[in-house]
C-alpha cells in the first residue's frame, strides 16, 4: 500500500513536471519571434531614416515607417488611446494564448500557431510600449499603382499563425 502511495505521488510530480516542461517548447518559439522581429526592427531604425525606401526588387522595398494603430495602420489617426488598449489586449492575449498552450500542448499544429501568433503580438506590444508605436518595413508593391501596408515580422508571424489556426480547424473538421 505504501508502495502505491508513493507511485501516486510519483506519478502526480511527474505530470506536474511534463506540465510545465511542455509548455517551453511552445514559448521558446514564441520568444524567437519575438528575439527575430526586435532585431529586425533595431536594425531597420539603425539604417534607415524614417520615411527612407530602399527597392529591393521590382515588388519589394525595405522602408521604415511607423504604425500608432492597429493592422493595416487601422485607428492610427486617433488620439493615442489605441496605443493602450492594443498593448493590453496584445497581453491579454498572450496570457490566454499561455494557457491555452498549457492544456493542448501535445497538439502540434494547434500550438505551432498560437506561438506564432503570441510571439508576434508580443513583438509589437514591446514597440507600443518602448516607442509608443509600431515599427514596420516590409513593403510589397505592384509597380507603383499599389503598395500593401507596411508590415514588419511580429505581423507575417501572427498571419502564419491565423493560417495555421485556420488549417488545424479545417483538419479537426474532417475527422
Amino acid at each position: 500500500m505504501a508502495t502505491k502511495k508513493r507511485s501516486n505521488f510519483s506519478a502526480g510530480s511527474n505530470s506536474s513536471r511534463s506540465y510545465g516542461s511542455s509548455l517551453v517548447p511552445w514559448l521558446g518559439l514564441a520568444a524567437i519571434v519575438i528575439l527575430l522581429d526586435q532585431v529586425s526592427k533595431i536594425t531597420i531604425t539603425k539604417l534607415f531614416a524614417y520615411a527612407e525606401s530602399m527597392s529591393v526588387t521590382s515588388f519589394f522595398n525595405l522602408v521604415l515607417v511607423y504604425n500608432k494603430g492597429a493592422a493595416f495602420s487601422f485607428l492610427a489617426a486617433e488620439s493615442g488611446w489605441q496605443r493602450y488598449v492594443f498593448t493590453a489586449l496584445g497581453l491579454i492575449a498572450a496570457a490566454y494564448i499561455t494557457y491555452l498552450l498549457s492544456r493542448h500542448s501535445s497538439q502540434k499544429l494547434f500550438c505551432w500557431a498560437l506561438s506564432l501568433i503570441m510571439g508576434g503580438a508580443l513583438g509589437n506590444v514591446i514597440d507600443r510600449l518602448m516607442y509608443g508605436h509600431v515599427v514596420d518595413f516590409l513593403d510589397f508593391h505592384y509597380q507603383d499603382i499599389y503598395h500593401f501596408p507596411a508590415f514588419n515580422l511580429a505581423d507575417s508571424a501572427i498571419c502564419l499563425g491565423a493560417a495555421l489556426f485556420i488549417l488545424d480547424e479545417l483538419r479537426r473538421v474532417k475527422k
